[in-house]
């Protein structure tokens, strides 16, 4: 709730507002929802998933783009090619303009080329180059490790765990494949270092130039080179000579021939041998294909092709009579029918579609996003859509059938037969159930869009535009039906004005097409009155909309419900009209509907008709049934009124307003005399009885969602409240309703609605003034006194004190009113 100068207002109770409120499950709501039967409110149900701000963007872009296909139908229509492949042509066909056809063949074989010139892709592994490293650290732990074994006396199969662990960790080191016969020869030779120094370097040299696994694989490249990628660092070699490559079988040729050398007249053959038999096990190739990056590369390769078209120019022959139908002949005869039939009109569509959802975009955003009218709820939401859609469509389609009547009737054109177009009705519909802001908006974005139909002439753009501001603007307040007739009506006055106009711009006005004008214009305007007149229930229907007309039916007193209500609670009827009038009176200083306020105050406790004798404004003095019941049975009475209500409601067809506010009007406020109590008998019997939910003594809500709701729970607190006021003064009143408020506010009942404090601030002093006059002093009149007879009060020496007994008991009686009055309230 925003924030406003309510002057009585006290600031602490915003902390005590969080201790107090307790979330309530809003089963009701749930129960409601599963009634929802019909097709329209399931989908506007669908949609509240949604977020508003999308849903209106998501409307907005259907909507321009069915009123684009409106506009150029064509693009329904898929053309289709009578021709295929071996057909003959019956007749020459030539180009009836330019345009480029695409060459299948030669695009596939261009693509075709990119793909066999993609170059084949290889990894490198370049930490196979540095196994030197590893070789120097696996033989250096390895000689520690052994000299050590050897130091110490070991039993034999000691020592043969010992040697078992050095050799997985010694191949653990390398990263090679265990090998015992090597690990024997290397144990016997105690780890040589001529082993480990002579395979390092020569090992590091071939793994530095490359090993390629299939050599022949990769000399079918030869010609084209292809991509050599470090793994480690991502960079990328175009290579073209791939002799520098060792394939397996020549690397491990090099390595012998190189240990050979290096260990020639230093070394022994057991000491050569077993170099060569650790270079065997640790040069692998280090160069790979990667297929999946070669595909990846060819398929790019494919996708850089672009089509390749050629030029057809106009009158150039693409087949002649006689001759077979070939592919290239198909391709030509595919472009033409294309271009031809569906290029222009989507070209067209796509603009009027970018131009449209433009145009109803700026007018959300400049017209309607700050309106306080325009609810932006998806029943709204689809409601102004149809109806523009449908409206629209009127226009089409009068338009289309006015250009064929027109061929038979020489005194007439489309254009005076447009003049009777209804198109106001639009503007009606919208500003009954939308209000006048919308409806402004909608005559403007409807005006432009009908002209647009009509060939773009701004004549009728001004003519739809001035006949439906007058519309929206006559029926803004409208309360009976009447009104929509006299509205359509001087419309068609206005029609006639505008008609004459646009006539004189073209030709004569006094010629027989402006005395055709006139009558059109006239009957355009009526006719939007009488099928508005015909459309309102039909609407209120399908929309659940509650209208004005509606609510002036419902503020009968008449009514059968509230018939039935005055005989079954009377005091709850003398509630709900005292409620009524306290709501009139304040709703239109705080900006809400004051007629919604009041109709809605009549109805809010109809669910007492069900159990009236359980409320205590219908008990009969020292009749209190609520005596021999438990709390929560109690309580749970209390609460069913208001469901008991919702389901009369909806029996009797309300409106979706009303029934919101009777659902809404008691919040989720704690029914605290009962909840009380039953805390009181809970501590009597001890630890026998089960604790007292709060949750279980309060109604179910949901709390008030707007104003009108709003504003009834406050005047329903309050009037309840005022009847247990002893010597009602106005100070004494307005402490009342300013506690009540206060106590209301605090307890969160009023967070989700519109009231702001300073429409709080002048609900109290309404409700304290009105009130107060309800509730205002008489003078004692002195009792008349028959001719010859003795004033005795005279003779007693007091003149006030007539009614002193019945004051004293009625002081009394008073006293017990309010006492019960309290326990309804949940304040005593």
């Amino acid at each position: 709730m925003r924030r406003a100068g309510f002057r009585h207002f006290n600031p602490n109770i915003m902390a005590e507002k969080k201790k107090k409120v307790v979330p309530i499950k809003n089963k009701n709501g749930k129960k409601l929802e599963k009634e929802i039967t019909s097709p329209l409110k399931r989908f506007v149900t669908s949609l509240r998933v949604v977020s508003s701000k999308i849903q209106i963007w998501i409307y907005l872009i259907i909507l321009s783009a069915i009123i684009s296909l409106l506009l150029y139908p064509n693009l329904l229509v898929i053309p289709t090619e009578n021709y295929s492949i071996g057909d003959v042509a019956n007749k020459d066909i030539k180009a009836s303009h330019d345009f480029l056809v695409e060459d299948k063949e030669l695009t596939k074989q261009r693509r075709y080329e990119a793909v066999k010139s993609a170059l084949f892709v290889y990894d490198f592994d370049r930490s196979g180059a540095n196994i030197n490293q590893r070789i120097k650290e696996s033989f250096s732990y390895a000689r520690k490790e052994l000299e050590q074994i050897s130091s110490i006396e070991l039993e034999p199969a000691l020592r043969s765990e010992k040697l078992k662990e050095l050799r997985d960790k010694f191949f653990d080191l390398l990263e090679i494949t265990e090998d015992s016969v090597l690990f024997d020869r290397l144990v016997k030779d105690n780890f040589s270092s001529h082993i480990d120094n002579s395979a390092s370097i020569t090992i590091n040299q071939i793994l530095e130039k490359g090993v390629v696994g299939n050599k022949k694989v990769l000399m079918t490249q030869k010609g084209k080179g292809i991509i050599l990628r470090d793994i480690d660092t991502q960079q990328e070699f175009k290579i073209d000579d791939f002799d520098r490559f060792y394939n397996l079988e020549s690397a491990l040729q090099y390595f012998n021939q190189a240990i050979d050398k290096l260990m020639k007249n230093k070394n022994g053959r057991d000491i050569v041998a077993t170099t060569k038999h650790l270079g065997k096990l640790i040069i692998n190739p280090n160069i790979t294909f990667n297929k999946r990056e070669t595909e990846l590369r060819k398929e790019e390769a494919k996708r850089s092709v672009k089509p390749i078209y050629f030029q057809v120019k106009k009158g150039e022959m693409i087949v002649r009579e006689g001759e077979k139908i070939n592919p290239t002949h198909l391709w030509k005869l595919e472009a033409e029918a294309t271009l031809k039939k569906a290029a222009p009109t989507l070209s067209m569509a796509l603009s009027m579609y970018l131009m449209i959802g433009i145009l109803l975009a700026l007018s959300y955003i400049v017209l309607l996003k700050r309106s306080n009218m325009f609810k932006g709820d998806s029943k709204s939401l689809i409601f102004i859509s149809v109806t523009l859609l449908f409206m629209f469509l009127l226009v089409v389609l009068y338009n289309t059938v006015a250009e064929e009547v027109a061929r038979g009737f020489p005194f007439v054109t489309p254009q005076v037969l447009l003049f009777a177009v209804p198109i106001t009705l639009g503007a009606i519909l919208i500003s009954i159930f939308q209000g006048l802001e919308v409806a402004i908006a909608f005559s403007l974005i409807l005006s432009i869009l009908a002209s647009i139909a009509v060939e773009g002439r701004i004549e009728f753009f001004i003519y739809f535009l001035i006949g439906s501001l007058l519309a929206a603007y006559g029926v803004r307040n409208c309360r009976e039906r009447l009104v929509l007739i006299k509205t359509g009506m001087k419309v068609g006055l206005l029609n006639i004005v505008m008609s004459l106009s646009v006539q004189s711009l073209y030709g004569n006005p006094y010629s027989l097409f402006g005395g055709a004008s006139v009558v059109s214009g006239f009957l355009g305007g009526v006719l939007a009155g009488v099928i508005a007149t015909g459309f309102l229930p039909l609407l209120e229907m399908i929309f659940g909309f509650t209208t004005d007309i509606k609510l002036l039916e419902l503020s009968s007193l008449d009514q059968p419900i509230l018939k039935d209500l005055m005989v079954k609670a009377p005091g709850t009827y003398h509630h709900s009209v005292m409620v009524s009038n306290m709501v009139e009176a304040t709703a239109e200083s705080i900006h809400t509907n004051p007629l919604l306020a009041k109709v809605s105050a009549y109805y809010h406790d109809i669910g007492k008709i069900n159990k009236p004798l359980y409320f205590i404004e219908n008990q009969v003095k020292g009749d209190n049934r609520h005596e021999k019941l438990a709390p929560s049975m109690s309580s749970l009475i209390l609460i069913s009124h208001v469901k008991d209500g919702v389901e009369l409601a909806k029996q009797h067809r309300l409106g979706k307003e009303i029934i919101d506010i009777i659902q809404q009007h008691h919040g989720t406020s704690l029914i605290s005399y009962f909840y009380q109590k039953a805390r009181e008998q809970s501590k009597k019997r001890g630890s026998r009885s089960s604790p007292v939910k709060e949750e279980d003594f309060r109604y179910p809500g949901p709390k008030p969602q707007t104003k009108e709701a709003g504003l009834v729970l406050v005047a329903d607190a309050v009037e309840a409240a005022s009847r247990t006021l002893v010597n009602p003064t106005p100070a004494r009143i307005q402490g009342m309703v300013q506690k009540i408020i206060n106590n209301i506010f605090s307890d969160g009942q009023l967070d989700e609605c519109e009231l702001t404090l300073k429409d709080l601030n002048q609900i109290a002093k309404t409700f304290s003034k009105t009130l107060s006059g309800i509730f205002h002093s008489r003078i004692k009149y002195p009792v008349p006194i028959a001719k010859g007879e003795t004033d005795k009060r005279k003779e007693n020496g007091d003149s006030n004190n007539l009614s002193a007994p019945h004051e004293k008991n009625g002081s009394r009686e008073n006293k017990n009113e309010v006492k019960e009055d309290l326990k309804r309230l949940g304040m005593s």
